[in-house]
């Protein structure tokens, strides 16, 4: 179950017309990627469209961030994680699934949505666009190593005068297409490391599966 993507990639084009970085994708990259690590926490709202033969879905998630601590709150779900333990949440069954940190390869770190372009990636800066009266970069990430790489493309969207991510758009070999916006950003907010850690008392009716 991936709360974030549900997207197993394979990549299938060559990439020989991008075997040097394009320098203004990559400075702006570099930029975003530097700026988004420097918040003590981050707050983030957003649509989900997953499309592919069979589906077409529209979800809306919410994920609070605080170092390596994480919630996240998508449809069903809730997911908690202090970088110890993990605890998905599924409140249609009243189950709690309980793993260690990197051991549920299907549980996705929210942090992933706005740094997993860090590395491994190649950049081609495709064009400036417009959205909603804002200008935007439009960037196309290329995985350097394409039998391990979960997307053959990443498509972001960066707001060229907040220099912040208004887009992310993942494609897969199968013909899945999953597009994230965020509706709502905040930034260096105080959090306390409490709630990012399952308190049984608020969910007593709830199996709890390790």
């Amino acid at each position: 179950m991936r709360i974030f993507s549900t997207i197993i990639l394979a990549l299938t084009i060559g990439f020989a017309s991008f075997a040097q970085d394009d320098a203004k994708a990559k400075d702006i990259v570099t930029k975003l990627t530097k700026k988004t690590k420097a918040y003590s926490s981050i707050y983030v709202e957003f649509t989900a469209k997953i499309k592919n033969s069979s589906i077409n879905e529209t979800s809306k998630g919410k994920g609070w961030l605080k170092g390596d601590k994480y919630k996240a709150e998508f449809g069903e779900y809730r997911v908690l994680s202090n970088n110890v333990k993990v605890w998905t949440i599924s409140t249609s069954d009243k189950e709690v699934y309980v793993s260690s940190v990197g051991e549920d390869e299907d549980v996705i770190n929210p942090k992933e949505l706005l740094t997993q372009w860090e590395t491994g990636f190649k950049y081609k800066y495709v064009k400036e666009e417009t959205i909603n009266g804002a200008k935007h970069h439009v960037i196309n990430l290329y995985p350097k190593d394409a039998k391990k790489a979960k997307y053959h493309t990443v498509t972001l969207y960066v707001n060229s005068v907040k220099n912040q991510i208004y887009k992310v758009v993942l494609k897969s070999n199968d013909g899945t297409t999953s597009t994230y916006t965020i509706t709502s950003f905040k930034s260096n907010e105080t959090y306390s490391d409490s709630m990012f850690v399952f308190d049984k008392r608020k969910y007593p009716d709830y199996e709890v599966i390790y």
